[in-house]
């Protein structure tokens, strides 16, 4: 029973995805962006809920960049991307922690009026923390 647990283990911390779907991440993060800014500044109206649609789209096509193997994949490869994961969690909680104290501090300083103090949503959490795993998996990659 435990080394059928820890099978089913090593084969959820091993899934990968082919390489061909960084390429479908890539065309899924630009074609959010860009219908992001068509939104932004050609539509007119009120379209949060393509907004909210947009947001979700391009963290899929991150976290699909975020899984999908390199080309040529091999044990330093996979040591590489355990560590840009570990380093993105650790400053994404740090970023979590500290970032809503700056803006606060920030927008009082900038305002007398100032700012309510509010947390930061989701999205932003998270397209910090991909985007901080694919730099550093990237950049430990080209310094190995």
């Amino acid at each position: 029973m435990i080394n059928c647990e820890r099978n089913q283990f090593q084969k959820l911390i091993n899934f990968r995805l082919p390489h061909v779907f960084m390429t479908v991440g890539i065309v899924i993060v630009l074609l959010s962006i860009t219908i992001m800014f068509v939104r932004a500044f050609v539509l007119e109206g009120d379209f949060l809920w393509l907004k909210h649609l947009l947001q979700k789209t391009m963290l899929v096509g991150m976290l699909i960049m975020s899984l999908s193997k390199d080309k040529e994949e091999d044990e330093m490869t996979i040591v590489l991307r355990a560590q840009s994961y570990a380093i993105a969690f650790v400053i994404g909680v740090i970023y979590a922690l500290v970032m809503p104290y700056v803006e606060f501090g920030v927008s009082n300083v900038m305002d007398s009026n100032g700012q309510a103090f509010k947390d930061l949503g989701d999205f932003q959490v998270l397209l910090f923390m991909l985007m901080i795993q694919l730099l550093f998996y990237h950049n430990l990659k080209r310094y190995r």
